[in-house]
């Protein structure tokens, strides 16, 4: 039996996760002069800089769910979503690993790399449900998830769930309570845009693509290398310029 065929990739969700990676790396710059001790502590936490934070995890989630379905919707391709699911498991650990050695006191246990790829797996099981029952259990996620707390889930080995009262600091950290939500809203939006056609229209839009289309449209399509680069080369650039500032 043949696996189900791919749909045409759609150039307008690789320039949504351009602009998400764009957001990320504009707010990472800025935290990592705090990380870097050149600016006080504090000065990149609270107010608009957390709900910018939560933001671009959440767009990030949101399209990862809308590119499940967009995958898997007609039929799971086992080959290419496990294929897909090993590489966000080895890009996980390996920030859980140099974040331990770098940072071994805020190292990420359960960050933005883990939650989608834990979040992809459960969210399999709502390919098949009517867009608005998976955008329903994603609203009570939202509304519910906070109730569930319980010491009970305090141990490091449920960090994961997100349920526990007591959090570890950590440099990220994005557990399956709430962030599932956003994932199943993506998958709820793909479902939705295939039923009304949306998916479709999109495929051929924008005719003819410009040079310029395809140019942003380029990070977006390598969005996992992007995320694991780009915080080594940003604090490479912050090194370089302080130490650069403190020389001139």
């Amino acid at each position: 039996m043949t696996s189900p065929a791919a749909r045409p990739r759609l150039i307008v969700v690789d320039w949504a996760r351009t602009a998400a990676l764009l957001a990320m790396a504009i707010f990472h710059f800025g935290r990592d002069f705090e990380v870097l001790g050149l600016v006080p502590p504090g000065t990149t936490f609270g107010g608009w800089w957390d709900i910018s934070a939560r933001a671009i995890a959440g767009s990030f989630l949101f399209l990862a769910g809308l590119s499940l379905w967009l995958a898997h919707g007609r039929g799971i391709r086992w080959r290419g979503f496990l294929g897909r699911l090993g590489w966000l498991v080895a890009a996980a650990a390996g920030v859980s690993l140099v974040t331990w050695v770098a940072m071994p006191t805020i190292w990420v246990r359960f960050g933005i790399l883990h939650s989608i790829a834990l979040s992809s797996v459960v969210s399999l099981a709502f390919l098949r449900l009517p867009w608005w029952i998976t955008a329903i259990c994603a609203g009570a996620i939202l509304w519910f998830g906070p109730s569930l707390s319980s010491g009970a889930f305090d141990a490091p080995t449920w960090i994961w769930t997100g349920l526990g009262t007591v959090t570890p600091p950590m440099m990220d950290y994005e557990p399956l309570i709430p962030w599932l939500a956003p994932m199943l809203l993506g998958v709820a939006a793909g479902r939705l845009g295939t039923a009304t056609g949306v998916w479709t229209w999109l495929t051929h839009w924008p005719a003819p693509k410009r040079p310029w289309h395809l140019a942003v449209a380029r990070p977006g399509q390598h969005s996992l290398l992007i995320y694991l680069v780009h915080q080594p080369v940003l604090i490479a650039l912050i090194t370089a310029g302080a130490w650069l500032w403190g020389h001139v």
